[in-house]
């Protein structure tokens, strides 16, 4: 099977080295040291990794992508959703609704307070 460089790996997956070391510490890729002590990835390991910033994207975090492990070397995009999946999906759906409802409580306060300041004329920044 050939073996990728960390450098070759990011460039074809579309991410940096520094986004693989983080993935490589959180446990969701590995590598092997080659002689001169470089890491070195199976050619696998861009499937993976695509499937990582799918999931991240999708707004799962890092810790949440911990639980997709077992499929992470397949087609997570087409695959049927798993019952433990859809679980962290929901829950973190839940969190990010509420940050969303306290962003937005916090922004019509301060909007609130804008307007009582200048007479309800809210201007744009420039």
């Amino acid at each position: 099977m050939a073996r990728v460089r960390i450098g070759e790996l990011a460039a074809a997956s579309g991410t940096t080295a520094r986004a693989l070391r983080h993935y490589e510490q959180a446990g969701l890729i590995s590598s092997r040291r080659a002689a001169n002590g470089y890491r070195v990835y199976d050619e696998r390991a861009r499937v993976r990794v695509r499937n990582i910033r799918y999931l991240l994207a999708a707004g799962l975090t890092v810790d949440d992508v911990r639980v997709f492990l077992p499929c992470l070397d397949g087609d997570i995009a087409a695959a049927p959703p798993s019952d433990v999946g859809l679980r962290v999906a929901r829950e973190r759906l839940a969190v990010l609704n509420e940050r969303i409802a306290a962003q937005t409580e916090a922004r019509d306060r301060l909007e609130a307070a804008i307007r009582d300041r200048t007479g309800g004329r809210i201007r744009p920044v420039a």
